[in-house]
């Protein structure tokens, strides 16, 4: 596959009508950043025909019209997309400035709320009230919002929480729930399939199609679990 590299970005055509701008790879804070802050640049920049950007954990793919790249050169459009972003890049992207308002998710943990609580605890060899203080002491970073609209992935889990992902998936995991897979939390923003361990269940809807804007959470958001019981569970769903 043809690609181009800018200052510490490579950049690559994904179909004809999208590139993918790689910063690293796998679970990277740093990277990441870098993809926000990519994010926020070329936001500003307003490149014409830019239809739509969508951060990753360590990539950004920019879609756009094809037509409005073509020339009259016979250059294939990507080509000139990409070179209107190295141009943007020669000055390196700073991160956005963000409110670090910090968002706090209640949580109901154990019991018919997470299936997979003691399997976890048992799994990090700590107590249940030890995996649960564990978890809401972590400030954690919104990374990006995939797998389904409205489902974040959440950097910041304590190592010590870190466990593989279930060896048989669910079909049907309740909305709101909460888990972990692997290194990474997050939350289920509607009653999806889904193979991570689940540990509890936020009352807040996460995800309105009709919504402004329609997800509860967004890339760069900081987020803090805190702990609640099943009467205010049942208070905040109803309210």
């Amino acid at each position: 596959m043809s690609r181009e590299s800018a200052p510490d970005v490579v950049i690559e055509p994904l179909g004809d009508s999208a590139l993918l701008l790689r910063f690293g790879a796998g679970l990277d804070a740093v990277a990441n950043a870098r993809v926000h802050a990519a994010l926020h640049t070329l936001h500003a920049a307003g490149l014409p025909g830019v239809v739509d950007l969508v951060p990753a954990y360590a990539t950004l793919a920019l879609h756009y019209r094809p037509e409005v790249w073509t020339d009259a050169n016979g250059r294939v459009p990507w080509r000139n997309v990409a070179a209107a972003v190295r141009v943007i890049f020669r000055t390196p992207p700073e991160p956005a400035p963000r409110d670090d308002a910090i968002i706090e998710v209640p949580v109901c943990y154990g019991g018919a709320f997470g299936a997979d609580l003691d399997a976890l605890a048992a799994h990090a060899k700590l107590d249940i009230a030890d995996v649960v203080a564990r978890h809401t002491a972590a400030t954690y970073r919104v990374a990006m919002i995939g797998f389904a609209p409205g489902f974040p992935y959440l950097f910041g889990l304590d190592p010590a929480l870190h466990m593989p992902r279930r060896a048989s998936p669910r079909t049907r995991v309740p909305a709101g729930s909460v888990a972990i897979g692997g290194a990474q939390t997050g939350i289920y923003p509607a009653e999806l399939p889904g193979g991570w361990h689940l540990i509890g269940q936020t009352p807040l809807v996460l995800f309105d199609a009709k919504g402004d804007p329609p997800s509860r959470l967004a890339p760069g958001d900081r987020v803090r679990f805190v702990a609640i019981d099943a009467q205010r569970f049942d208070e905040l769903s109803h309210a």
